[in-house]
């Protein structure tokens, strides 16, 4: 199981739209949640999209800024999510797919302060004690500053790239950026221009992990809560979701096991050096 950020650039590469298809489309073993929560600073998208401004302030990250100040952030935490089950088909179980909505107002960002690093614990406890999957929405900027704890603390950190000149030239910069802060990076590519995989992987020097479609009309029911098309599920964006899925939980694993490995080294060669 893992905890995966996903951050993004300049150039609206769809960060929050990529993030709901990966949850919705999430290969779940029996009794395994996915999570998805979104800790963009500059503001969540899903209440007023997906949602379309059904939840008022009811739920959402605004709201555990309040509950760690009493201490109460672990219970809070699963109070404050809701279940997106429902538009992940008929297969899907209740209450396995969930999301805690974002800020709704970039404001906001300032009071969670302290609260970034604790749910950076949270979402390892979960992910170590239920086996569960976690899904971390860091928008544009969220892998930077205070919120830039849970891009660090994630086992793998993903950037949502769009293959346009625009986007790829912005993505540069950042890519470089976070290898700096976190090390090991990976590209999920939204295939919206003329660049291949190759050439990206070439350009950014980083690997492609995974493939979404430019599908703008299957997006805007994640993005804007669109009327839900017939066989949404079967869609190409869906399809390329679960398949992407599938190669982000592969990756998460391959790291982790390098990184096991390598910390085993470390410590046996620090043991012999003692000796």
């Amino acid at each position: 199981m893992a905890v995966i950020a996903l951050a993004g650039c300049s150039g609206a590469p769809g960060v929050t739209t990529s993030a709901l298809a990966l949850l919705l489309a999430w290969p779940l073993q029996p009794g395994r949640r996915m999570i998805l929560a979104e800790c963009d600073p500059d503001g969540g998208a899903v209440s007023h999209g997906l949602l379309q401004g059904t939840l008022g302030d009811r739920y959402g990250l605004r709201n555990l800024s309040v509950a760690a100040r009493q201490g109460d952030l672990g219970a809070a935490f699963w109070r404050q999510l809701i279940d997106l089950s429902g538009d992940g088909g008929k297969e899907a179980t209740p209450r396995d797919r969930l999301l805690l909505p974002g800020l709704t107002d970039p404001g906001q960002a300032a009071s969670l302060g302290t609260v970034w690093k604790a749910l950076g614990l949270i979402f390892r406890g979960i992910e170590a004690e239920h086996g569960h999957d976690v899904l971390i929405d860091l928008g544009r900027r969220g892998a930077f500053g205070p919120s830039g704890v849970l891009a660090e603390q994630a086992d793998a950190l993903v950037v949502v790239v769009r293959n346009t000149l625009r986007c790829l030239q912005a993505a540069e910069s950042r890519v470089r950026a976070l290898e700096e802060q976190v090390g090991d990076v990976g590209v999920l590519l939204v295939d919206q221009g003329p660049y291949p995989a190759g050439e990206v992987q070439r350009v950014l020097q980083v690997p492609v992990v995974a493939t979404l479609p430019y599908a703008p009309e299957d997006a805007r029911v994640l993005s804007d809560g669109a009327e839900l098309p017939r066989r949404f599920t079967r869609s190409p964006l869906m399809k390329a979701a679960r398949t992407g899925s599938a190669l982000l939980v592969q990756r998460t694993a391959l790291r982790r096991a390098r990184l096991h490995s390598g910390g085993r080294y470390a410590a046996e060669r620090e043991a012999t050096r003692a000796r």
